[in-house]
């Protein structure tokens, strides 16, 4: 006859066992790691945490306080602009770029059909309706500072080390695939043509389908070669050139087109993409809504830096000796970009949880996979992720992983950390 209290005691046994090897086992495989961990409550309150205050590279999760940054100093309802003006004596069109991280094919396809309704019905000479002529597109890149070096972005083919621009077109990069039937290169994306003067860099790749960015040069022009594209397919004539320039922003009759994208919008993609050339934009911009044009990269920083400060100290303002010490909190992080490219960036774990709990509301804008919402982050030698797990009780748990080490990943931790919330 089977001893029933002596069974349920093996099994408490075995159970309280492996919850105590599973709860060490976070501690066993980090003592030998340069990582830091936290992981907390919706409220904040630490149910784990190793090294919390000590900095890391944090790579691609700084793209959340970007993010989160954007939302305070834009508006979640912003949506990006870009103005234009048609001068009626020279007949050269100006258009002048403000930063918009998701000017499309598509959007600049919009934008041209609008500078087409501002032409003909805008009062001008007679006859010149009918002539529907323009001769010079003129791009002005002015929003930004000139020369604009991201630490880290290098010089490579790949779409992260595309260069930024206050007008930029595609992210600043072509896509493109050999035809075999008609034995040529053409646009990978139906919506966006393959301009001519790109076939030699393309052809230089000898790739049969990709993606090329385009040098600072081309990228500065660009833009305007696509709206020329379209102004002359609905038939305006184009008969000067696309060439870089500024708009007298005093004129009073200058027009502004609207994206159709709100930031909530361009955030889901930045966030989803992991796009560097998103987030630096939308730092610039950030920047320049702050300390005014141009946008440079130490006013976008500092944008950053004095909205953690502003932000995420709120509860401390009624007592000034703990919100002292929570405005330190802020003295020693480092950011020199928006993106997470610069292994220069440093934060530390509990840092990263503070805007984790900031940025709650928007937690769905990230991936996720099953109950786990999340960003990651990869450098050589770096590997990062944080987000909320979903708890049993639909409630969210920030938690931040921060792996500096080469050949080290963060897979362990993250199933503890998983495992630790399943039993809450």
């Amino acid at each position: 006859m089977f001893n029933v209290k002596k069974i349920f005691f093996l099994l408490f046994l075995t159970v309280f066992t492996a919850e105590l090897n599973h709860a060490s086992s976070i501690d066993a495989y980090a003592d030998n790691l340069n990582a830091g961990v936290i992981l907390s409550n919706s409220q904040g309150e630490i149910l784990y945490s190793r090294n919390p205050e000590k900095q890391f590279i944090p790579a691609s999760i700084l793209k959340i306080l970007t993010s989160l940054a954007a939302f305070d100093i834009l508006g979640k309802e912003y949506h990006f602009s870009t103005q234009y003006w048609f001068d009626e004596k020279s007949r050269d069109l100006y258009i002048k770029g403000l930063g918009d991280p998701l000017l499309i094919s598509e959007t600049i396809k919009r934008l041209s059909d609008k500078i087409i309704l501002t032409l003909k019905t805008r009062e001008r000479e007679p006859g010149y309706i009918e002539s529907g002529q323009i001769n010079n597109i003129i791009i002005d890149q002015s929003f930004f500072a000139k020369q604009i070096k991201i630490p880290g972005k290098k010089t490579s083919l790949n779409p992260y080390d595309a260069s930024i621009g206050a007008l930029s077109a595609n992210f600043n990069t072509i896509n493109f695939k050999w035809d075999s039937h008609n034995n040529r290169y053409v646009s990978a994306e139906p919506q966006t043509p393959l301009l001519s003067i790109f076939y030699d860099d393309i052809k230089k790749t000898k790739l049969l389908q990709g993606r090329i960015i385009l040098s600072q040069q081309e990228s500065i022009l660009y833009p305007g070669l696509l709206i020329k594209y379209f102004l002359e397919k609905s038939g305006l004539t184009i008969n000067g050139s696309v060439q870089p320039g500024k708009l007298d922003t005093t004129n009073k009759n200058i027009e502004s087109f609207q994206s159709p994208f709100k930031l909530t919008q361009i955030v889901q993609k930045l966030l989803k993409y992991s796009n560097n050339f998103m987030a630096n934009q939308l730092l610039l911009t950030m920047g320049a809504k702050v300390s005014g044009e141009p946008a440079t990269l130490e006013k976008g920083t500092r944008a950053l830096k004095l909205f953690l400060k502003q932000n995420l100290n709120r509860k401390a303002k009624q007592q000034s000796k703990q919100m002292a010490k929570q405005m330190a909190t802020w003295q020693n992080i480092k950011i020199y970009e928006g993106s997470g490219l610069a292994r220069s960036n440093l934060i530390t774990p509990d840092q990263m949880l503070k805007i984790l709990l900031k940025f709650m509301p928007y937690y769905s804008l990230l991936k996720n996979q099953g109950n786990d919402f999340y960003k990651t982050g990869t450098l050589s030698g770096v590997r990062t992720r944080a987000g909320y797990i979903m708890g049993a009780d639909n409630k969210l748990y920030p938690y931040v992983i921060m792996v500096n080490q080469k050949g080290k990943g963060y897979e362990p931790i993250l199933s503890n950390l998983m495992h630790r919330v399943s039993k809450l």
